[in-house]
C-alpha cells in the first residue's frame, strides 16, 4: 500500500463519539463535504444539530424515523446496501434533528456546508434513478438519489455505486479540482466503502488517487475494506477495483465552492479513450443488482 495515510481512513480510524465515521470539513482539511455513519441499537435514538450544513439521512441497513422542523419522516430503509434502493430524508441547515430506530440499524449522514436553507422533505425509494454506467468490466450501478440533476440541494451531491466482483469502477480516472465553466467543477469528494464477504472471509477492493499537477500532490493506492473511507481533495481518482467474488459498494459525497451545483469532470488524457468504447456495448449481465421499487 502506498500514499498518504490522511487520505485513507481504515474502518474505525475516523470514529468519534456515536459515529463510526465522522468526517467534517475541519477534520478533512477542506471547506464543504462531510460524512457521518451512525449505528443505532434497537430502540436507539440520536439527536444532532445540522449547524451550517445541509444533510441527507440515508439508511445503510435498517429503518428509522427522522424528526426535523416539527415533521417526522418514516424511512423504511433496507436490509443492506447490496439488496435494495432506500428512501431517505433531507434536513436543512440550522435545524435540530432526531433519529429513532425501533429495529436498530446503520445510517449515513451525508452533508455539506451551504448557504440556502431548503425545506426538510422525504425522498421515496421509488423516485431514485438507477443508472448502469460503463460496459463490460467497467460496468457499475449508480443509485442517483442526490445527483446534481436529480435532487435539489444547495451544495450537496451524493450517489451510491455498486461494482460487481472483478470490475473497475470510477474509470476512466477523472478529476474535478479546477473551476472551468461548462467543463469542470471544484468538488471535494468522500468515498465510503462496504464490501461483501464470501463464506465468512472479508472482501476487499483497491482505490487509486494520482496527482493532477498545478502544485497538488494527492497520491494514494489503498486496499479498501468494509467500513473504510477515502478522501479526495483533488487529483485524478480511479479506478475503484472490486476483487473477484466480492461486490464493492461506495457512497460518494461531494460538495464544493463553485456557484453552480454541478458534477463536471475531466477524464485523464491517457485513459479518456476508454469511455468512447462504451456506446453499443453490453453492460455486465450481473447488473443491475436491483432496481428502484414501483410506487
Amino acid at each position: 500500500m502506498a500514499g498518504s495515510p490522511r487520505l485513507h481512513l481504515p474502518a474505525g480510524a475516523a470514529a468519534s463519539g456515536p459515529y463510526t465515521v465522522d468526517v467534517t470539513p475541519a477534520t478533512a482539511g477542506w471547506g464543504h463535504a462531510a460524512l457521518r455513519v451512525l449505528r443505532l441499537p434497537p430502540g436507539g435514538s440520536h439527536t444532532y444539530d445540522t449547524g451550517a450544513g445541509e444533510w441527507i439521512v440515508l439508511p445503510l441497513s435498517g429503518g428509522c424515523a427522522v424528526t426535523a422542523e416539527g415533521r417526522t419522516f418514516r424511512l423504511a430503509g433496507r436490509p443492506d446496501v447490496f439488496s435494495a434502493v432506500t428512501d431517505f430524508a433531507y434536513v436543512p441547515r440550522d435545524t435540530r434533528v432526531t433519529l429513532t430506530s425501533p429495529g436498530g440499524g446503520r445510517f449515513a449522514l451525508a452533508g455539506a456546508r451551504c448557504e440556502r436553507r431548503l425545506p426538510a422533505r422525504y425522498g421515496p425509494a421509488s423516485a431514485v434513478p438507477v443508472e448502469l454506467r460503463g460496459t463490460g468490466i467497467c460496468s457499475r450501478q449508480v443509485n442517483n438519489f442526490a445527483a446534481a440533476d436529480t435532487y435539489d440541494c444547495d451544495r450537496l451531491i451524493a450517489v451510491e455505486v455498486l461494482t460487481p466482483g472483478g470490475n473497475w469502477s470510477s474509470y476512466p480516472p477523472h478529476k474535478h479540482d479546477e473551476h472551468r465553466p461548462g467543463e469542470e467543477s471544484r468538488l471535494e469528494e468522500i468515498y465510503y466503502f462496504e464490501v461483501t464477504a464470501h463464506d465468512g472471509a472479508p472482501g476487499l477492493g483497491y482505490h487509486r488517487i494520482s496527482p493532477s499537477g498545478q502544485g497538488r500532490d494527492s497520491d494514494l493506492l489503498a486496499e479498501v475494506r468494509d467500513g473504510d473511507t477515502v478522501l479526495v481533495p483533488d487529483g485524478w481518482h480511479g479506478p475503484s477495483i472490486a476483487a473477484p467474488g466480492h461486490t464493492l459498494y461506495y457512497l460518494n459525497v461531494m460538495a464544493g465552492p463553485d456557484g453552480e451545483r454541478a458534477w463536471l469532470i475531466r477524464d485523464h488524457p491517457d485513459h479518456a479513450w476508454v469511455r468512447a468504447t462504451w456506446p453499443g456495448q453490453p453492460a455486465d449481465p450481473r447488473l443491475p443488482l436491483y432496481t428502484a421499487p414501483t410506487q
